[in-house]
């Protein structure tokens, strides 16, 4: 147990941020709901996920405007030179006579200023814009999918922090115990040598026992400092968080795993991501193949500066035009196969997670239910081992029983009450990875008022 309280405590402060800075405030206690919602409010990691959603959702209304016109201003301040020559023909020799070389030759050199708005307006793009806008669509819904699969990835993490502490508290409290049970023994050995009832023998296994006892309780003492500190790293507290909601178990089964498998399938926050990405790469196919298309569109132009417009510049213009590009170096074709490629790659993917959700739903039920039977087995044993240590003890104190049976009789007792809070520990844990894997954490708290046992100090 030593070795699971202090690896996991350790996990969890290696995969979290430093702490913020220590406030003064006294250190907060909290049931479970209130320490989920600090989490939501505190996470960065949330913080950057609502920040990816947003950019996404932006990304998305801006596609609904791409069927309105392009309106383009330009402003241009140019220094040109332009040259003529105009063939005089049947007129050359009367211009002959009056001094004038044919052909006739103009040069003008000048400054000029043009001010031009454009307007297009697209009308058929070959399914582009569409297909942009379902993409974006799909984009959106990808980082809301990641925004809840991390969320609920945090819930995960907050229930391995604020139940293992409460585990370590536990597991503090039965090694006390078993410390000052046998200390009381060591006692009644020390008494029974002095009396000739007890051997030094016996008084030494006592003594060795209880030594065992207070080192197993002082390491119980680190391993709750340790999960301390990662609970508190990861609520931000600034010092200890007392956790006020205890472990808990409930009796009967859940529901068949089969309703946890269906409800994964649509629920699951990386399937719905994954499928995000493949709406996504389907519309990157159609993408490709409206290159293949020809483009029409309405377009208008209007000069503002009608007295420094070139010869061949129109003062308006308006009309509809068609652009088809028949030779691109971009490789048109190789360009949909890739797509395509894509679209293959991102349809194995969702097929694969979808099987590896399922596996993950059945993994998680048969821990939960393991758990469950492990709890409810041990009420009986509990009850046999307080009942034999209070056996030994009068025994012992009778010269019917050895030290050495009192001492296993404690450990016994000990023993079966740290692992029937392990035994809750663990279904809490595996109740929490179940709903996240089947996409239903919200529901956690609702588990967790619908206990029929809580496990808190004794």
């Amino acid at each position: 147990m030593h070795r699971a309280l202090g690896a996991a405590g350790l996990a969890l402060l290696a995969s979290l941020p430093l702490a913020a800075a220590a406030q003064t405030s006294a250190p907060p206690a909290l049931e479970w709901e209130q320490a989920r919602q600090r989490l939501e409010q505190v996470s960065d990691a949330l913080a950057a996920a609502d920040a990816g959603v947003r950019n996404k959702e932006d990304l998305h209304e801006a596609t609904r405007l791409l069927r309105l016109p392009e309106i383009t201003g330009e402003v241009r301040r140019l220094q040109f030179q332009k040259t003529l020559t105009l063939p005089l023909g049947s007129l050359a020799p009367v211009a002959e006579a009056f001094g004038i070389d044919s052909p006739l030759s103009f040069t003008e050199r000048d400054w000029r200023t043009r001010p031009v708005v454009t307007a297009v307006l697209p009308l058929y793009t070959g399914g582009l814009i569409p297909a942009a806008q379902r993409a974006a669509g799909a984009a959106s819904e990808q980082a809301s999918a990641e925004r809840e699969a991390q969320r609920q990835s945090l819930t995960v993490q907050l229930a391995q922090a604020y139940f293992g502490q409460r585990l370590a508290e536990q597991a503090v409290v039965v090694r006390r115990d078993v410390r000052d049970g046998l200390n009381r023994h060591l006692s009644d050995a020390e008494k029974l040598e002095r009396e000739g009832f007890a051997t030094r023998a016996q008084r030494l296994q006592a003594t060795v026992a209880r030594d065992k006892a207070e080192r197993e309780y002082q390491k119980t003492l680190n391993d709750l400092a340790t999960l301390k500190a990662a609970l508190a790293t990861l609520l931000r507290s600034g010092g200890d968080v007392q956790p006020l909601s205890p472990l808990f178990v409930q009796r009967a089964p859940l529901e068949p795993v089969a309703s946890f498998e269906r409800t994964a399938q649509a629920r699951q926050p990386q399937i719905a991501r994954l499928r995000a990405i493949v709406a996504q790469a389907e519309q990157g196919v159609r993408v490709q193949q409206a290159k293949l298309k020809p483009t029409v569109f309405l377009f208008g132009q209007y000069d503002f500066r009608r007295r420094d417009e070139m010869l061949t510049d129109p003062d308006w213009a308006f009309g509809i035009g068609l652009k088809y590009t028949f030779l691109s170096p971009n490789s048109r074709p190789a360009q949909i196969s890739a797509a395509r490629a894509q679209q293959e790659q991102a349809e194995a993917g969702l097929r694969e997670a979808e099987n590896q959700v399922a596996l993950g739903v059945r993994k998680a039920w048969n821990e939960l239910e393991t758990a469950r039977q492990q709890f409810v087995l041990l009420d009986s044993s509990i009850a046999q081992a307080d009942e034999n240590l209070r056996l030994q003890e009068l025994a012992f104190r009778e010269g019917q029983a050895t030290s050495l049976d009192v001492i296993d009789a404690r450990l016994g007792l000990g023993g079966a009450r740290v692992e029937r809070a392990q035994a809750a520990y663990q279904y809490d844990i595996a109740l929490a990875q179940l709903l996240e894997v089947s996409g239903q954490m919200d529901r956690f708290e609702d588990h967790r008022r619908r206990a029929d046992e809580v496990i808190d100090h004794e």
